[in-house]
């Protein structure tokens, strides 16, 4: 193009974003800079999204202070987008912090803190958030319940899930969908209330998807739930009939015969998963160094520092088993 103005820099950043290429958004993000252009509230919050997405904390940071070098005011939406951003980057501190500070708040603006504080553990702020939500007259919507299902399940309150659970339905006319339901079963689960888990599944009005047995069957395997218990056997049959062919699930189960010393079984199910060409996902794990984020894979070798990285784990395992001794 040979005239570009900040709105079709502001649709490039966009669109990279959409398709998951956060860095190249980036890289857009200085171009725009070093061709004159002043980004506007738009490209902010944009960028503020690919942050979030990418947990890439400082640069969001760094967003934030373009935000406040520009002088732009923090209104509603790039509010909502700075709390989004600091929570999902692990900054839970600094998303109260933004707002706190924010003269004018929509739905979406608590929601994103509601869902931050029960993300990081803090269910019990988060259900008081909630609360002084509905005091100031803002209508929660379906995802400011299941953010405060999820604060319930980290809270361990059942009884105040179960509540919230029927007063969206029968208070506030939202339908539960497939994720409420499960953050239900979450909360029965982590509670060891798993034959009431089991029922609440089996009485849905639509039909529990793989997500929903496979948080009951991890519930199980918390509270050492034999998987030859009436319902651990039920868990598993209904997870492999929805998941035939994925590996993660006959891996859970290797390792739960392997733990109780049947290794005949746990042969069984490794070789079945050989023999039908199964695959498990590796594990991806990132670090942020330096405003840098390196990824590392399950298995890869690939890292310059890669020996160097496995003596440091070795020495803090070895920290963590002497300090359990004491």
């Amino acid at each position: 193009m040979t005239l570009r103005t900040v709105v079709s820099w502001n649709s490039v950043i966009s669109a990279c974003i959409e398709n998951l290429r956060f860095s190249d958004s980036m890289e857009l993000f200085y171009r725009m800079r070093q061709c004159g252009f002043k980004p506007d509230e738009t490209t902010m919050v944009t960028l503020l999204t690919a942050c979030a997405e990418d947990g890439n904390l400082g640069m969001g940071k760094l967003v934030h202070a373009q935000v406040i070098e520009n002088g732009q005011p923090v209104n509603c939406e790039l509010g909502t987008s700075l709390v989004d951003m600091y929570a999902k980057c692990g900054d839970i501190c600094f998303a109260t912090l933004v707002f706190d500070r924010m003269f004018e708040r929509n739905v979406w603006t608590w929601t994103a803190m509601i869902l931050g504080l029960a993300q990081h553990g803090l269910g019990s702020k988060a259900l008081k958030i909630f609360n002084k939500m509905e005091e100031y007259g803002i209508k929660p919507n379906h995802v400011t319940f299941l953010g405060v299902l999820c604060a319930c399940n980290h809270a361990g309150r059942v009884e105040d899930g179960i509540l919230l659970f029927q007063n969206m339905q029968h208070l506030h006319g939202i339908q539960p969908m497939i994720g409420h339901y499960g953050a239900m079963v979450d909360c029965f689960g982590r509670a060891g209330l798993l034959r009431k888990a089991y029922t609440f599944i089996t009485n849905m009005p639509i039909k529990p998807d793989a997500v929903i047995w496979r948080i009951l069957f991890n519930a199980c395997d918390m509270h050492g739930i034999s998987e030859n218990s009436w319902i651990g056997k039920k868990v598993r049959k209904k997870l492999l009939e929805l998941e035939p062919r994925r590996s993660g699930n006959f891996v859970i189960l290797a390792n739960k015969y392997a733990e109780v010393g049947m290794w005949e079984k746990a042969e069984y199910l490794r070789r079945n998963i050989r023999d039908r060409g199964l695959k498990k996902m590796a594990g991806i794990s990132c670090v942020q160094i330096d405003g840098s984020i390196h990824k590392f894979v399950s298995g890869d070798d690939s890292q310059v520092a890669y020996k160097g990285i496995y003596i440091l784990l070795d020495r803090l395992n070895l920290h963590v088993k002497m300090v359990q001794c004491e």
